[in-house]
């Protein structure tokens, strides 16, 4: 280990939680949040093309969060070892395992854009595109595959970077990209009268040039450098990224079928009632973004910690995320909900039907998002510590095990209004059902202090 990499290991076991804990947080939120503004960038200027092709973006975002899916996979389960191995000076070990994990991630990439490809048509029906959504999807999709490869392993350098502790490199690679999109959106789409395509063209080039500024970031600050020739095949390596990735892959894989259900449920109903469940999806995943990016901040925090047997500082730092968390989640429960339809008019505008689903879908929601705070630190915690069951049931729990079946029962039962409860429904039940689980984990962690 060399000096700088036994400073940060130093900073990270010994500073004061409560900052340290905000200086890994608040990158990782900003790069969250930039992450999502990515596709609400692509909602808002595509919707002014028309209904139709504002429910092709929500048709094609569960692909993207396939391909995010791996990323995270990728990215979580080699950094979740990089952490703890960094904590307790296996930097050779950390080092391979970095290589690993970003090859890997690129070779997924290239796989799943040769398939996707081949079978667009297939694809873009599957993903819940209607006769009149279809054309319109399948001009987005043949773009978005073409950067699948970039796509997932930016996301994957970027997990790695924040689990070394060096989260604002990560955010600038992130953000760069992010700011880049919204000035190419506007300028592919009109400008250069690209339509749709000239959305996923914005998208596409944009998460290359985060790629190739994540790729520059791990040569600086004490970072793992991806040297190529360090990538293996170790059979422990693998078990340790399926046990640190498999709860984000459960968790991400799972809303991407999630939104294809719904699509398929609120198809039916009309291109209105997809384009509006599309909507309020996007905004509430942003919101949901700055809760995963404080827990994602809380990760590093928690690995070096744990790797270093400090147990009562991983406990301190799980408490005071909860605090934030809730507060910030009961904010923003408190504004969606009394700016619901002008929230949704910003992304649709002039579409009455559009408007009126998706307020009332997103006033439900908000009733029961300040729970998933709780939610969410804790599946991080559970994940950060390689307990993959707990961590993978609760990474499933919110938008699968529940949602899926609930999205299909309330909709028999109550129509549109039915689809528009599942995601409030689902929610209760999971933080109902988290609560055991996590204060067994940390009842563990007081044994050990």
């Amino acid at each position: 280990m060399d000096s700088k990499q036994e400073a940060k290991r130093q900073y990270m076991t010994t500073a004061p939680v409560r900052g340290l804990v905000l200086r890994m947080a608040v990158p990782t939120i900003i790069s969250m949040l930039i992450t999502n503004i990515y596709n609400m960038a692509d909602t808002f200027f595509v919707g002014k093309l028309g209904t139709s092709a504002t429910a092709a973006v929500g048709v094609v975002f569960p692909l993207m969060s396939v391909i995010q899916t791996f990323g995270f996979f990728f990215g979580h389960g080699s950094g979740n070892y990089i952490s703890r191995a960094m904590g307790s000076q296996k930097m050779e070990d950390a080092e391979q395992m970095a290589v690993t994990g970003f090859g890997s991630s690129f070779l997924f990439g290239v796989i799943l854009m040769i398939l996707g490809l081949l079978f667009q048509d297939p694809l873009a029906r599957l993903l819940g595109s209607t006769d009149t959504i279809l054309p319109y999807a399948k001009e987005y999709l043949c773009v978005i595959l073409l950067g699948a490869p970039f796509m997932a392993s930016s996301l994957t350098l970027n997990n790695q970077l924040r689990f070394q502790g060096s989260a604002l490199f990560g955010m600038i690679g992130i953000t760069t990209g992010g700011i880049l999109n919204i000035f190419l959106d506007p300028l592919f789409i009109f400008v250069l009268d690209m339509g749709i395509s000239g959305a996923a063209w914005a998208t596409i080039i944009s998460q290359m040039v985060s790629f190739l500024i994540l790729l520059m970031m791990t040569r600086a600050g004490g970072n793992i450098r991806i040297r190529l020739k360090k990538y293996s095949l170790k059979r422990s390596f693998w078990k340790e990224i399926v046990r640190g990735g498999t709860p984000s892959l459960c968790r991400q894989g799972l809303a991407s079928v999630a939104t294809i259900c719904l699509n398929l449920a609120a198809g039916p109903y009309g291109d209105a009632a997809i384009a509006a469940m599309s909507i309020v999806s996007r905004i509430m995943n942003f919101a949901s973004s700055a809760l995963i990016g404080l827990g994602q901040g809380f990760q590093p925090v928690c690995g070096f910690n744990y790797g270093a047997g400090l147990y009562q500082r991983v406990k301190d730092a799980f408490w005071f995320c909860i605090k934030v968390g809730s507060v910030a989640a009961l904010v923003f429960a408190v504004i969606g909900f009394c700016f619901s339809g002008s929230l949704v008019e910003v992304f649709r505008k002039g579409d009455a039907d559009v408007i009126r689903i998706g307020a009332e879908a997103m006033r439900f929601q908000c009733i029961t998002f300040p729970f998933t705070a709780w939610v969410t630190i804790s599946n991080m915690m559970m994940q950060n510590l390689g307990m993959v069951f707990k961590a993978s049931y609760l990474s499933m729990a919110r938008q699968g095990l529940f949602f899926i079946p609930l999205v299909f029962l309330l909709n028999l039962c109550f129509g549109l209004v039915g689809i528009e409860l599942a995601q409030p429904v689902s929610d209760l039940i999971t933080f109902a059902s988290s609560i055991p689980l996590q204060l067994g984990v940390l009842r563990g962690l007081e044994r050990k202090v």
